[in-house]
């Protein structure tokens, strides 16, 4: 039943809270912030809970005072409020109750690739970084370019950054796939709308606890880093690429002045891109119908268009529009991803996965 499992979780975050008085738990750095995160998942939930069970016992009074004819005009008033609050709450836990994803408290990281458009691509990829970065900022996560293949006119040809800050994955998740703008490109004379795409793919961080990688597979090379047009920006050979043999996949990071910067940065985008091959492997062998109707998160998958001559951002998966492209464009995003998260959460719903 719904109240057993919520009376077990506020047991379980009562023990927390007492582990973490404990003297002795001090001594153990790693295991103060394994509970820390643990309280911090469980807090929500047990807060609502304890709001539900107030207001259910305000109901009962409120009910009980009904038949006093002295106090029946206060406590229908009560009662009523009572009754809405009970109700909001428990729709609310059971939103919290759903399957948390075990990533949503992490940083990401952000690869932004032009697609087809040319030049026009690799501008309009430019303003997506500007996007988000804009959106970190406004929550006040940092921003670190990890890579950058920029062109001669201001574009990005393909830039891969990291963004820390709390929640980070849990909102930008939604951000992978294919990004299509409609535009006239300030290169046409003759005012011709062109359509070009930009792909995103938004990868949780993750550490070596998460994902161990065997040094044995990683091939290292150096090599100097490098601005557009070839235009060398560091005379050493401080830039580092890591191929991983067994899968063949290639990353690389040469944003640092440190070599040794470098290699730590590429492991960590390389751990995160074969831990998200890894996951996707174990979503494939899932049932269709356990997939999000808000979209798979692949990096094919046609998500969103920016129409600049309509002023309009229409997100596919939802049937989201809104006439705000320049209000997004600057980084106001949390409409859409709120619309985002609503319609997972919806989806998830419906299919029980809440469970009583």
């Amino acid at each position: 039943m719904l109240e057993e499992k919520l009376r077990a979780l506020e047991n379980q975050y009562a023990e927390l809270e007492a582990r973490l008085a404990a003297p002795e738990t001090y001594a153990d750095p790693a295991r103060v912030a394994q509970l820390n995160r643990e309280q911090r998942e469980l807090e929500p939930v047990v807060t609502a809970y304890r709001a539900y069970e107030r207001r259910k016992r305000d109901l009962a009074d409120a009910e009980a005072l009904l038949s006093d004819p002295d106090m029946k005009e206060l406590a229908q008033e009560e009662y009523t409020e009572a009754k809405a609050d009970v109700a909001r709450l428990e729709e609310e836990i059971r939103v919290l109750l759903l399957p948390r994803d075990p990533n949503d408290g992490k940083n990401v990281i952000v690869e932004i690739r032009a697609g087809v458009g040319g030049e026009e691509a690799a501008l309009f990829a430019n303003s997506l970084y500007r996007m988000y970065a804009m959106y970190a900022e406004a929550r006040r996560w940092n921003v670190e370019v990890t890579s950058l293949s920029d062109t001669e006119l201001g574009g990005i040809k393909e830039i891969c950054f990291t963004i820390d800050g709390e929640g980070a994955y849990s909102r930008l998740k939604f951000e992978s796939g294919v990004h299509r703008v409609q535009r006239v490109p300030e290169t046409e004379s003759g005012g011709r709308i062109h359509t070009s795409t930009v792909t995103v793919a938004v990868l949780p961080e993750v550490d070596e606890v998460d994902f161990a990688l065997n040094p044995a597979d990683i091939e290292m090379q150096v090599f100097r880093a490098s601005g557009a047009g070839g235009q060398h920006v560091n005379k050493t050979s401080s830039a580092v690429r890591l191929i991983h043999r067994p899968t063949g996949t290639v990353v690389e990071c040469q944003q640092e002045r440190s070599q040794f910067q470098n290699r730590d940065k590429a492991m960590q985008l390389l751990r995160s891109r074969l831990y998200e091959e890894k996951v996707r492997e174990q979503e494939e062998a899932l049932t269709a119908e356990r997939r999000s109707q808000v979209g798979t998160g692949m990096r094919n998958e046609r998500i969103r268009t920016y129409n600049f001559p309509q002023g309009r951002v229409t997100d596919h998966r939802i049937g989201l529009t809104l006439y705000k492209i320049d209000a997004i464009m600057n980084g106001d995003l949390d409409e859409v991803i709120d619309a985002l998260v609503t319609a997972d959460q919806a989806e998830r719903m419906k299919r029980g996965e809440g469970g009583e």
